[in-house]
Parts: C-alpha cells; structure tokens; sequence
C-alpha cells in the first residue's frame, strides 16, 4: 500500500523551489504538438491540456490500455496504476473513472503542469489517507520508480507513455515496481533505430543490432518487446506480449506486457530475424543456429544479399485470446459493435489475425511483389484468398496498409501474383 503520510516526502515535494510557480500563457507551437489550453474530449471525459503535450491521435491507445487495466481489475479484483508520465493526466483520469482503478499515482516531472493535472483528476473524488484514490508528483520517473519499489509500494499496471524519450530507461525500475503478473504499457518513438539507421544506439538501448528491413515498423515493435526481454530475464523475469500497436504519427510503438518470475525457457522467441535482398524472403534464427544463418536462394549473390537484424523478439505479436477478451470488453462498452465499423474495431480484428501463431516476423509488401513479378498486383483480398487456397496462414498488417503476413515464401507469392493476373509465370 502507497504510504500517504510524511514518511513519503517525495510524494509530495515539487522540484520547483518556488511554492507558486506562474502558470504561462499558451503560445501557439509551429509543430502542434502543444494543445491551446481548452477543454478536450476524449470517450464523453472532458479535460484540459494546458500546455501539455497531447496528441488526439494518441487516443486509440489510450483505449487499449483503459482496456487491458479493466481486464486486469476483473480478473484481480484489484487495480493500483502508476503513470510515470501523465503530461495532463487524461490517461490517470481514464484509468480512475473507465477502468476503475483502485488507486492512480500520477507523475510528471514538469510541475508546471500541476494545475492543469488536478484540473483534471478533481472530477474524482481524491478521498483521505489510506482511501485516496489518487495523488499527483513531479518528479523524473527514475525516481519515483525506484522510491516506490524502496518502499515495497508495487502496482499492478506501470503506463510510461515515453513520448520522444528513450523508454529503455525506465524498463528495469519499472519492472522492479510492478507487482507479479502485472502489466507494463510502454512507448517508444524511435523510428530511426527501427529503420536501421542508427543499429549502434539500438544495440545500445535495445540490446539489437537493427539494420534496414522493408518491414521496419514492424521491426520497432520487435526491437522494443525485445529490450523488455532482456531486462526481464537480468531480474530473474519472463514477459508476455499481450498486444503490440504501431501508429504512423510519431511514429509511436506501443507494447502492453505482462511480467512474472521466472526464465524465458531456451531463448524462445528471442533471436534473429533476416532478409534476402535477392530473393524477398525473411527468416527467423534462433541463437543456436548462429553461424549457420543463410538463404537457399540460388541467387548469383547468395548470402552476400541477407541482411540480418537481432536479437529481437520473433514470436507473435499478440495473445489471440487477450484480444478476444478485449473485443467483448469494447463491444460491452459500446466501443465497438454498433453496426458501423469504427477504427477501434478494425485494429482489434487486424490484430486479432495478426495473432496466428504460424505468421512469420515482418510482412509483405504488395507492392514489392508487384516489383519483383513486373506485372500490377492483385487486389489485396483476392492475393489473400489464393494464398490461403494453397494452405499459407494470411492477415493483413495492422502496420502497412498494402501488406499481408504470412508465411509464404516470396517466390510462391510472386507465382500467385501472375497466376491472378494471367501471365505465364514462366514468360517473364
């Protein structure tokens, strides 16, 4: 239990000396990225940003993670959730009235932003002393990690919505913090490292030497849940991925995990991921196959055109029956169901696809193999349909608009491809 009483002095000490900051107007940003400071509404709560940064396109997010705490709350009974970068707070407010939290810290070391914080967190009762339901610091959230996991004070859900920081940072005080079998929401906006144009720096924070995949998006979620596996197994951990979620703006890749004791069993689901520059196909290599990492192309380059990325996370991106219980959660909610299909609903279903465990890391590009085949490529649904046809697991990428996942092989793809379009595939 958060201990609510002087013992606790940084629970509510400001880093601001000053006992009343002045509280600025807003100025416009060029970027937009700040929001005027004026009500917002997001699922009929409204709210204000003030000079916080908050984005809109955040919001599906924001919905997934209200999603999973309520899962956690009716299969627990309980709900204790730290957010270690609340900006104005929406989530904290999300979490307290949609998911019911029993108790939310809500931490953001800008204590400029404290007014518009309890603003918004005062639409819930706050309560006394050991029934307070929530409190609000200022502090860099290393810190109020690690005083909370000092104090023997976990939580059952850690939110670190790390927005342009480096969430690997925080990974291990957040875990040191976090209840057994709780949920850890992460963010990383580091596209460059998951396009492979920085590999030092993701070998750095991430523990993966990424280079440049046509799937690199998909390879920021891997890179992310795979530096969680790292840090997980230094604690004596093992983690879940539950459900991984990539948006474009940012870009921002989200993961929701859950952490227990225990080792990850022979390095499953942690290794290599390559790609033929030659041929198209992806692959998956375990540790014990290091060494022996090759294509069977029969390409004139060979090996020379693979390219190889890891270690990362190789298993699949989501757990097929948290999503089911997700989508039954919206539909009870009136999120999702009511007839027409709302953005919320197609991400779940994608993911809900995505989650067949025989699809292979990464995905394939319609138009890579409308390249490589010389031909204009079939409509999506129709590559797909041929594809399962043949006996090859498909979903469309929640990620890439024009892309399947599957675990067909490139050349077998480009056959179909010209089969649909009724050229000869040996006339090109």
């Amino acid at each position: 239990m958060l201990t609510l009483s002087p013992k606790a002095p940084f629970l509510y000490k400001p880093q601001n000396p000053n006992p009343n900051p002045k509280i600025q107007h807003y100025k416009p940003q060029i970027n937009g990225i700040y929001c005027k400071s004026e009500l917002q509404s997001e699922r009929g709560l409204e709210f204000e940003t003030g000079e916080t940064f908050f984005r809109h396109e955040s919001a599906k997010g924001r919905d997934l993670g209200v999603l999973a705490a309520s899962l956690y709350n009716q299969s627990k009974g309980k709900l204790r959730v730290l957010d270690a970068l609340c900006g104005c707070g929406i989530r904290s407010l999300r979490y307290l009235m949609e998911a019911k939290a029993d108790f939310v810290l809500a931490n953001d070391a800008n204590d400029e932003h404290r007014r518009v914080i309890l603003e918004n967190l005062k639409r819930v009762d706050r309560g006394f002393g050991d029934e307070r339901k929530w409190v609000v610091t200022h502090l860099d959230a290393n810190r109020v990690l690690s005083e909370c996991y000092l104090q023997k004070d976990f939580f059952d859900l850690i939110d670190i919505d790390s927005f342009g920081s480096d969430i690997s940072l925080f990974l291990r005080s957040a875990m040191n913090t976090l209840s057994f079998d709780g949920l850890l929401y992460v963010t990383s906006t580091d596209g460059h490292s998951s396009g492979g144009h920085h590999p030092d720096h993701s070998l750095a924070a991430y523990g993966a030497y990424v280079r440049p995949m046509p799937y690199s998006n998909e390879v920021g979620l891997r890179m992310l849940i795979g530096g969680a596996v790292r840090e997980a197994s230094v604690l004596g951990y093992y983690i879940t991925p539950l459900f991984s979620y990539y948006s474009y703006h940012g870009p921002v890749f989200r993961v929701m995990l859950r952490v227990n004791r225990g080792k990850l069993l022979e390095n499953r689901h942690y290794g290599f991921i390559t790609y033929c520059n030659n041929c198209g196909n992806s692959q998956e290599f375990s540790w014990a196959e290091l060494g022996q990492i090759s294509c069977s192309c029969s390409g004139s380059h060979g090996s020379r055109s693979l390219v190889i990325s890891g270690p990362l996370w190789t298993g699949p991106l989501h757990s097929a029956a948290y999503i089911s219980k997700m989508i039954n959660l919206a539909e009870e909610w009136g999120w999702i169901g009511n007839g027409a299909e709302t953005d919320l609903e197609k991400l779940l279903k994608q993911m809900l696809d995505e989650s067949d465990p025989r699809l292979k890391s990464g995905y394939i590009k319609m138009d890579e193999v409308a390249s490589r085949a010389k031909i204009n490529s079939p409509p999506l649904r129709t590559m797909m349909s041929a594809m399962q046809k043949e006996g090859y697991a498909t979903s469309r990428s929640h990620i890439a608009s024009n892309a399947i996942k599957t675990d067909c092989p490139m050349s077998v793809c480009i056959r179909i491809s010209k089969e649909l379009q009724g050229v000869d595939s040996f006339s090109v």
